[in-house]
């Protein structure tokens, strides 16, 4: 069963395809924003009821490319820390939100940029057995 995100994405240039996304739960995510407008802080409502994981996401071509996670030095690149803690914060302060639809359980824990891990059966001349010859060996 799957239950309902929020995406918030934090683009580092208003003209680039370039994305840093992270999944929340809504209704907390937002008693969490409104904290932050009125508390330097940012709210009495602890970050790990907000976002859904700690990963941050990262997309080079915007709503229709695939998501893979942001690497250390992209993190450091584009927030100047690669804390987990912190780039949450700086993530979910600056970026906007775009709703979601329901995502299995599981949805966040797959690499997509790798595939699906279907196996293709498409054309008969696969190799399988790892026998291919290679340039005169």
């Amino acid at each position: 069963m799957g239950k309902a995100l929020t995406k918030v994405i934090h683009k580092p240039d208003s003209q680039s395809t370039e994305e840093f996304i992270m999944f929340v739960n809504p209704a907390e995510y937002k008693k969490w924003k409104a904290g932050a407008r009125t508390d330097r802080s940012c709210s009495t409502i602890p970050l790990i009821e907000v976002v859904d994981s700690f990963k941050v996401f990262h997309s080079t071509t915007g709503k229709q490319g695939h998501l893979g996670e942001a690497s250390k030095q992209q993190l450091e690149n584009i927030f100047g820390t690669s804390k987990d803690f912190d780039v949450a914060e700086l993530l979910l302060k600056e970026g906007t939100v775009q709703s979601g639809d329901k995502l299995d359980d599981d949805h966040l824990s797959k690499n997509t940029s790798h595939g699906d891990y279907r196996m293709d059966v498409r054309g008969s001349g696969a190799r399988t057995s790892g026998t291919a010859h290679y340039g005169g060996h």
